[in-house]
């Protein structure tokens, strides 16, 4: 079993910072050859993409051919029922799980032939994530929590910075205590914190109030998708919750490892989403 400081430091690692997403063709590490040069890359671009894992009982096929682009500065909402493949397809994305076939574009890189290391300074780049349990350090305090991936970037400002983005959310006056002193609500504000800190081009949010009450739930989605707004940031929220799905531009529905059907939010309920 793992522990919680090493799922803690894991998903530190894991969270990114500002980058370029560049131009298909132009752009080490791109792929080139596939669109337009006067065409923008999306920010995700995935293609015919599948993963298959072993089992006792012979090979489970997670994902079947998974068709999706999103564009910078959207945000889409993935949603379907328990053991669709949503929350794979964010780790797929994200460069936690490797396909077994099909193409993973990510802010003009093609990830599936990118070693650990690479996708780590990636992801460290590119990427912030969210997820449903928060995974904080427990023996950090919520400014150090903040300050790891900046830290891991070579931001000499790193605590300064942390303690601004502790601010942006509420928190400026809890900095020095640990998440064991924090509430539901507060923690994953802090981890909110965290994923915003280094400025990613791209936020992936696993349930990301799936373990908080409806009242503080409620403040947690104010602020990802007002934080997500201010910053142009690009959004792939994975939720069940169709009420919170509709707040994003498209609706992304999966079921059985596939794409089912893409829609439009309603134009009045994605813009009071901020």
């Amino acid at each position: 079993m793992r522990t919680s400081d090493e799922n803690g430091a894991d998903t530190a690692r894991n969270a990114g910072s500002a980058s370029n997403t560049g131009m298909r063709g132009t752009t080490s590490g791109g792929f080139a050859g596939t669109r337009s040069a006067t065409q923008p890359t999306p920010l995700i671009d995935l293609a015919d993409v599948h993963l298959t894992l072993e089992s006792g009982a012979g090979q489970v096929n997670i994902l079947r051919g998974i068709d999706l682009r999103v564009e910078a500065g959207e945000r889409v909402a993935v949603v379907g029922p328990s053991g669709s493949g949503k929350s794979t397809m964010m780790m797929v994305v994200a460069g936690l799980e490797r396909a077994t076939s099909g193409r993973v574009g990510v802010a003009g890189r093609e990830l599936t032939g990118m070693s650990e290391d690479a996708l780590a300074r990636f992801r460290r780049d590119t990427v912030g994530i969210v997820f449903q349990s928060f995974h904080l350090i427990p023996t950090m305090t919520a400014i150090e929590n903040v300050a790891i991936p900046l830290e891991l970037a070579g931001q000499r400002d790193a605590f300064d910075r942390a303690r601004a983005q502790l601010e942006a959310v509420g928190l400026g006056h809890r900095v020095k205590h640990y998440p064991g002193q924090l509430s539901g609500g507060e923690q994953q504000r802090v981890a909110l914190a965290r994923a915003f800190a280094p400025e990613p081009a791209l936020l992936l949010a696993d349930e990301p109030t799936g373990n908080l009450d409806g009242r503080t739930g409620e403040a947690v989605v104010e602020l990802l998708f007002d934080l997500s707004a201010r910053r142009g940031t690009t959004l792939l929220l994975i939720t069940h919750d169709d009420g919170l799905a509709a707040r994003c531009d498209r609706i992304v529905r999966i079921g059985d490892g596939r794409v089912l059907v893409e829609t439009p939010a309603l134009p009045e309920t994605a813009a009071a989403g901020g």
